[in-house]
């Protein structure tokens, strides 16, 4: 799953609105405008499988922003600070969240930093798999929201990911 398909999904479930967007984004360390968040919300032309369907309907490639991992992250930091509040630092800690250079699956940062944002527990976690219709245990959650080093660790592959997005949206939209 692309990054922009996994923030379609994230705005469509939660109904963020674009000057929300640009102050997530902002938050997380990033400046965009209004006019960025809707190239970065666009799918590109290649993402279609009908030729006729997309030479219509789709804007071009140069109207189209690709989402970068750091650009997520960033996003990701925002939205937990933009639903919980900036928290102060503690001394030796920077102002905003670094992005990091871990090769920890995206997936499992989105699922980690959703869950922070939202205040869920893992109880809620599973009811929003349950309503996507997905049967995910707690031992596999407990392995998806571990750090990467540890050795029960599992990668959330696009399965899951997907999943947990549109549970999202069946709970938060109806």
């Amino acid at each position: 799953m692309e990054n922009n398909d996994i923030l379609i999904r994230l705005r469509y479930a939660l109904d963020i609105k674009n000057t929300d967007m640009v102050e997530i984004f902002e938050l997380g360390g990033i400046k965009v405008t209004k006019d960025d968040v809707l190239k970065i919300l666009t799918k590109p032309k290649d993402s279609y499988e009908d030729e006729d369907y997309y030479e219509e309907d789709i804007a071009e490639d140069e109207e189209h922003i690709k989402c970068s991992n750091s650009m997520l992250e960033s996003f990701l930091n925002g939205f937990i600070t933009f639903k919980r509040g900036k928290q102060e630092p503690k001394p030796g800690q920077p102002d905003t969240p670094i992005p990091q250079k871990s090769k920890e699956s995206i997936n499992n940062q989105l699922l980690k930093k959703v869950k922070i944002a939202l205040a869920l527990t893992s109880e809620d976690m599973l009811d929003i798999f349950d309503k996507a219709g997905i049967t995910v245990t707690k031992g596999e959650l407990s392995a998806i929201l571990r750090k990467e080093g540890h050795k029960n660790y599992k990668q959330c592959l696009d399965k899951y990911a997907r999943n947990f997005l549109k549970g999202l949206a069946i709970k938060y939209r109806g």
